[in-house]
């Protein structure tokens, strides 16, 4: 572990946030980012067990979708929303981020056109276009800033989050004509993602869960991977930089995708413009679709577990999409 990592975490008021981190109460709370005014919400997850994939009778199901099985979910919270432009800018652009950023620490190199095509960016649109290895590093920057360990949550913890208690193709029933209601998809985006939290959120509270953009989970994809999930808080631990379960679907998909048990994996096309060699680690110039949301786990690292959690899925895959 590096000693700039260690001085951040454990002195200052580093030492104190890590403190208040650690006897949180478990409701829902709003986490500021240092030196700035902007905020995001974390939503309780009360862990249980649940169906993981679907059942064969599923419209529109998919061979990695199953055999579905039961598996008990660890306590987490969820981030309300998508990670926004907002709260992302503030560790992409060094001009927005007034606190000490230790040695070593990067930061995403600049896109080389605009990721968003004009569909917005300040003021709540979804941070879009990372690469899985940008995201990472978003929640280890945000590690270092406030002393609370975030990532991105598994492909179980978000089908379980996503489902919110339901068995059902999605969160609010079996029939896809309710989605307007509760997401911006193919049907009703326009071909453009929108502002969070601007429909309905699913019985736990969490916002555009289905559509919008798609969300990164650090599964590495396996056909089978619903088929040999262990039974509890089950993760397909990363062996290769791609590819990488999303979930949710997007502005850009039909009602199918938008299931909870949907699977979609990453793909190098994504990133085939870039004319960079070689071609970036931190941005996917043909996915304005993609995005991500944070977790945060009850059950906080050590020091050193948290950097070599970062290690295992950072360092060793940079560049992981």
């Amino acid at each position: 572990m590096t000693k700039p990592f260690v001085a951040l975490l454990l002195g200052g008021m580093f030492s104190q946030v890590l403190a208040i981190a650690q006897t949180t109460s478990f409701e829902t709370y709003s986490q500021q980012i240092p030196g700035t005014t902007i905020s995001f919400k974390m939503v309780p997850i009360k862990g249980g067990t649940f169906q993981l994939g679907s059942p064969n009778s599923e419209k529109g199901r998919n061979k990695d979708e199953g055999p579905a099985k039961n598996v008990q979910i660890s306590d987490f919270w969820m981030g309300a929303t998508e990670v926004t432009f907002d709260e992302y800018d503030v560790y992409a652009d060094a001009e927005k981020d007034k606190t000490p950023t230790p040695d070593g620490m990067t930061r995403p190199s600049p896109p080389y056109i605009d990721l968003t095509l004009g569909m917005g960016k300040a003021g709540g649109f979804p941070a879009n276009s990372m690469s899985q290895y940008g995201a990472l590093m978003y929640c280890k920057w945000l590690y270092i800033k406030t002393g609370v360990f975030y990532r991105l949550p598994t492909a179980a913890e978000w089908e379980y989050a996503c489902r919110a208690g339901s068995s059902t193709a999605y969160p609010f029933g079996n029939d896809p004509a309710q989605l307007k209601e509760y997401a911006w998809y193919s049907a009703n985006s326009e071909d453009k993602y929108h502002k969070v939290a601007q429909l309905k959120p699913n019985a736990w509270g969490l916002y555009d869960m289905l559509g919008n953009v798609m969300e990164w989970t650090m599964d590495q994809y396996d056909e089978n991977g619903v088929a040999n999930a262990t039974a509890t808080d089950p993760w397909r631990v990363p062996t290769e930089k791609t590819p990488r379960v999303l979930k949710g679907g997007s502005y850009k998909d039909d009602a199918p995708l938008l299931r909870s048990a949907a699977r979609v994996k990453s793909d190098p096309v994504w990133n085939r413009r870039d004319p960079q060699i070689p071609k970036s680690s931190w941005w996917n110039a043909d996915a304005p679709f993609v995005g991500f949301r944070i977790v945060r786990p009850v059950k906080q690292p050590t020091p050193a577990e948290a950097e070599q959690f970062f290690e295992d899925m950072i360092t060793k895959f940079k560049g992981a999409r």
